[in-house]
Order: C-alpha cells, then sequence, then structure tokens
C-alpha cells in the first residue's frame, strides 16, 4: 500500500491499532513511525540505487527533512493529550481526505463527481467524530472514578 498509493505503515497502521485500544497511543505512534522509518530507508536506498542525484530535488528533501523535524514533537504533544478513540477516528478521516481524488480517479469517478464524493466523506467522518466524542464523554466520568 505505501507503493501504491502512500498509504502504508502510517496511514493504515495508526488508525487501526489506536482503534484496538491495545496499546498506549505514545506507542502506536512510536512503532509506527519506526517502521516507517526502515521502510523509507528501504525506498530511498532503491530510489538512489536506480536515480542519479541530479534527478533528485535536494530542496524538496532538505523541505521535507525541515519540516518532519518541526512536526515530530507537535505529534508527540497531540498524543500524549488526545484520547485514542478520539485520535484515530480524526487520523482516518483527513486520510480519507487526502487520498480520496487518488482513489477517485483510479476508479474512474468523473471529476465533477468528487466534489460530491468529498461532500460524504467530511460527513461521514463529522458523524464519526461526534460518536468518538460522545464516547469519549461518556467513558470519562468512569475513567475519573478510576483515579
Amino acid at each position: 500500500m505505501d507503493a501504491a498509493g502512500g498509504g502504508g505503515w502510517g496511514p493504515i497502521g495508526t488508525p487501526a491499532l489506536l482503534a484496538s485500544n491495545r496499546l498506549e497511543a505514545r506507542k502506536v505512534v512510536g512503532s509506527i513511525d519506526t517502521s516507517e522509518f526502515v521502510v523509507a530507508a528501504g525506498a530511498s536506498a532503491g530510489f538512489l540505487f536506480a536515480l542519479s542525484l541530479r534527478e533528485i530535488g535536494l530542496g524538496v528533501v532538505a523541505a521535507l527533512l525541515v519540516a518532519g523535524v518541526i512536526a515530530a514533537p507537535i505529534a508527540a504533544y497531540v498524543v500524549r493529550i488526545l484520547p485514542p478513540a478520539l485520535l484515530g477516528t480524526a487520523v482516518g478521516g483527513l486520510i480519507m481526505i487526502t487520498n480520496a481524488q487518488t482513489l477517485g480517479k483510479a476508479i474512474g469517478v468523473p471529476d465533477g463527481a468528487l466534489p460530491v464524493a468529498y461532500a460524504a466523506i467530511a460527513l461521514v467522518w463529522a458523524a464519526a467524530l461526534a460518536s468518538s466524542i460522545s464516547l469519549v464523554r461518556s467513558r470519562r466520568p468512569a475513567m475519573m472514578a478510576a483515579r
């Protein structure tokens, strides 16, 4: 899935592991990030082997590195404060929105129908977020009593 559309270890594994509630969110993100690093290192080695360095935009590489360094502590903070059920729903919806155009084109959805697909995904995502928020709020009194 990583090579086909960018949806591999991170976009597929993170929401699935968060939704399972078997691991703490910080452990999910840490293990996914570690596995993504290994996959990215292997993919990068393959690209470097197959391409010459002239064909690689070093400015883009630098921008991605800087963005990753900035995003990592923000992600660690967000993972620490958001409940896993809510985080999994938010991440899953974001992945669906960002990949809707690629999926739509792959299965032959006309360009004029893509806005309708975006709206449908957004509505389902909003309903799922509302459900997750409701679930988190209903569990909160029990969690507070357990402390």
